[in-house]
């Protein structure tokens, strides 16, 4: 993350434990990532329009 990244977090991470990841780079600057839950693939998708859909 560089340091504009970390700055728009910032409010986010503030007295919060939970874990951010960059959704850019879970899809390797790509717009598709699959993820893995209990032997599930799901799949990630950022749309034209800057959304994101996560489907089974």
């Amino acid at each position: 993350m560089n340091a504009h990244t970390e700055a728009a977090l910032t409010p986010w991470l503030q007295g919060d434990a939970t874990p951010v990841h960059e959704a850019r780079v879970l899809t390797e600057g790509g717009s598709l990532a699959k993820i893995v839950l209990d032997n599930q693939i799901y799949t990630l998708r950022i749309t034209r329009q800057g959304k994101l859909i996560l489907t089974k």
